[in-house]
């Protein structure tokens, strides 16, 4: 449960922002989002692989 304490005059508006902000860390979104559809496994495994593929390169353009 997130809680965002409320001082005494503060704007609605920037608790409400606060609260925003809080909930997102979380990651709640994204994870319902990933849950709603199904990735095979091997599916998963190549965009993994071409992911660390993107890494390395961009490691080795920095040097």
């Amino acid at each position: 449960m997130i809680v965002v304490p409320v001082k005494e005059g503060e704007n609605i508006e920037r608790a409400l922002k606060k609260f925003k902000r809080k909930f997102e860390r979380t990651g709640i979104v994204k994870e319902l989002r990933r849950r709603q559809q199904y990735d095979k496994p091997s599916v998963i495994k190549r965009l993994a692989k071409e992911h660390a593929v993107y890494v390395q390169q961009l490691h080795r353009q920095e040097d």
